[in-house]
């Protein structure tokens, strides 16, 4: 057992009034049904570098469907391991319980309601290398700790004593801006890939450096990257396009090789029209504390595929797929096909919006489509003409107004139609 580094409350800069309520509340409620109840994991780190936390994660002692009965408006997610969300309103809580992590083969101790392990020939098989194929047991805060990725998102904070617990050296990682695995490096990668990707997007987020072990390790198990879920690979690349980072970290994996194994296009195509429009996207961002909703995921995608020469047209010829379409640029990642059609709608429109001399009828026009909204998102990110985006959100809001109540946002009025008047035929004279 190792004797963790515990900081008091008068000793550390994060309080209660920093933390989401409704986090503080579920950790409050866990802490009076008797349960452990830490904030852990990236939470932490952000409020010690008086960064604003995107989400609030919480570990406790207490099983997920304890919770459940806890909370009203929890929902028990995932199939590798069971998750509690909290919702309120648009917002979730993380909330899982601390858990220990051992060689699939051993894994026996699952959470109640947890489907039965595979058969023996194929937990064999999974037994053959380290990725994680279950994570289950249970186990407790410190056991928790050694399993997480990297020393600083070890760190908890206890809600019973308001005190920051660190069990691996997070908090001295932290203060010297370095990303470190917990333990060994090529086996923490093994386990999960995915770690590789995440250790280079942290360290080009916040400022730090990854440690030498670590970067020398990513380089020797970079291939296996391409081993992880492509819905999860995708899912981090929409994360490094929302970070207000995406330039710094892109140019990262390039450097580093982890582009390659899953989307060598981007890897060969790495030049400035790509670190352009990342940079674009990056500034678009900034403007405000959080990543805004205008950030569609088609608007992220297009940001990797039009600098590599992603056209409508491309788009339109599906067989064979062009050097420059998804399939070839993106790889395996499951870009949506809804998010591929709508950019090329918003590509289409890029030409009518730039265009100054449109009659107030095509601008009404092009406003009624529904892409507009992402078109003109697509031009105040890349289109360089900020005078062209004040004039169009100036005719949508001068549009707007004169809509009828209850109509959707961005709708045109109807030009009202002459009514036509029936042509009156004779009678036949009666006989």
């Amino acid at each position: 057992m190792v004797e963790p580094l515990v900081i008091p409350r008068a000793e550390h800069p994060i309080s209660r009034r920093s933390i989401d309520p409704d986090a503080l509340r579920v950790l409050y409620r866990l802490k009076e049904a008797g349960f452990t109840a830490y904030l852990v994991g990236g939470s932490v780190r952000d409020l010690l570098l008086g960064r604003k936390p995107k989400d609030y994660d919480i570990g406790t002692s207490a099983h997920p469907y304890q919770v459940k009965r806890l909370f009203r408006n929890c929902f028990i997610i995932g199939r590798r391991f069971r998750l509690a969300h909290v919702k309120f309103n648009q917002k979730v809580i993380e909330v899982a319980t601390f858990r220990r992590q051992v060689p699939a083969a051993d894994a026996e101790e699952v959470a109640p309601g947890v489907p039965p392990a595979p058969a023996a020939g194929v937990e064999a098989q999974h037994a053959r290398d380290l990725l994680i194929h279950r994570d289950n047991t249970f186990g407790t805060p410190e056991e928790d700790a050694f399993r997480r990725d990297f020393t600083i998102n070890a760190l908890a904070y206890d809600i019973a004593t308001f005190s920051i617990i660190d069990y691996v050296g997070g908090l001295e990682d932290l203060r010297a801006k370095v990303v470190r695995s917990i333990g060994s490096p090529d086996d923490r990668f093994r386990e999960d890939p995915v770690r590789m990707l995440r250790a280079i997007a942290f360290a080009s987020r916040l400022g730090f450096r990854v440690d030498e072990p670590s970067y020398e390790a990513i380089g020797r198990n970079r291939m296996e990257l391409a081993r992880s879920s492509p819905a999860r690979l995708l899912e981090e690349y929409y994360k490094i396009l929302r970070s207000g980072a995406s330039e710094r970290t892109f140019r990262a994996l390039a450097e580093v090789g982890l582009l390659e194994p899953v989307t060598p296009a981007l890897q060969r195509g790495a030049s400035e029209r790509l670190w352009n429009s990342l940079a674009d996207v990056d500034r678009y961002r900034l403007r405000l504390d959080t990543a805004p909703p205008s950030l569609t995921t088609a608007i992220l995608a297009g940001s990797l595929l039009a600098p590599l020469g992603f056209t409508p047209d491309v788009y339109a010829r599906r067989e064979p797929p062009e050097p420059a379409s998804p399939r070839t640029v993106l790889g395996p990642l499951p870009v949506a096909r809804k998010d591929l059609e709508r950019l090329r709608h918003v590509l289409l429109l890029q030409r009518r919006l730039r265009d100054e001399s449109l009659p107030p009828r095509t601008a009404r026009a092009v406003m009624a489509r529904s892409a507009f909204p992402e078109a003109l998102v697509w031009l105040d990110v890349h289109g360089g003409a900020p005078d062209l985006v004040e004039r169009w959100h100036a005719l949508a809001h001068d549009a707007a107004a004169l809509a009828p109540a209850g109509s959707a946002p961005g709708a045109v009025v109807p030009r009202r139609r002459r009514r036509r008047r029936r042509r009156r035929f004779p009678r036949p004279p009666r006989t």
